[in-house]
């Protein structure tokens, strides 16, 4: 039992790190300009199809590992690059080019981009869940949906919440929470690389 309480709290603390709901509320309001009567229904829009994204990388995790040949340790070492290099970006106060997208869309298309992908769900998001389900039992995969499902609730409740709590937050302690999950997602990046070197070294 406190092997699964361990998991579940180091997931929470993997989405919680790579989505960021506190960080990413600045960006939201700056998408939609200020347009309330829209805000819900885009933060809605976003949410749901950034949930259904990662849940099918989730569960189809495997096969798209065997489609392709994807080894294990080959994913956990690519994957843990790439989310270090997201985290070494929001150490150095720059605006991940994975994790962000520059491009200025409609008001109904920003729901699907750049919110959903790759804000919600980019590739350091969906590496996250499939990190934890390789290998992982039927009761982890469970763990990883729920988990992810919790977070983009709350990231949900952020974007609605945007306004008050850039308000009251401030955008100086935020650039601060930013850099404080930058500094855990190089640490998981680090992580993930040591264990698919390990697993490379075992095979």
């Amino acid at each position: 039992m406190s092997d699964l309480i361990s998991y579940t709290m180091t997931v929470f603390m993997g989405f919680f790190a790579i989505m960021n709901p506190i960080a990413n509320t600045p960006i939201f309001l700056g998408l939609v300009e200020g347009d309330k009567k829209s805000t819900k229904q885009i933060a809605r829009t976003a949410s749901i199809i950034a949930f259904i994204i990662v849940v099918a990388f989730t569960l189809l995790g495997k096969y798209i590992f065997e489609l392709f040949g994807i080894t294990i340790p080959a994913f956990k070492i690519t994957g843990g690059i790439l989310i270090f290099y997201v985290g070494f970006e929001m150490l150095m106060s720059k605006k991940s080019k994975i994790h962000n997208n520059e491009t200025h869309e409609s008001k109904s298309g920003i729901a699907i981009s750049p919110l959903a992908i790759p804000i919600l769900a980019g590739p350091g998001t969906i590496v996250t869940a499939m990190n934890y389900t390789t290998n992982a039992t039927y009761t982890h995969v469970g763990i990883v949906i729920l988990v992810f499902g919790l977070m983009i609730l709350l990231t949900y409740i952020a974007f609605i919440l945007s306004d008050i709590i850039v308000e009251k937050v401030g955008k100086n302690l935020i650039a601060v929470i930013g850099k404080l999950m930058g500094l855990i997602l190089a640490i998981i990046g680090t992580e993930m690389i040591i264990e698919g070197i390990k697993l490379t070294f075992k095979s």
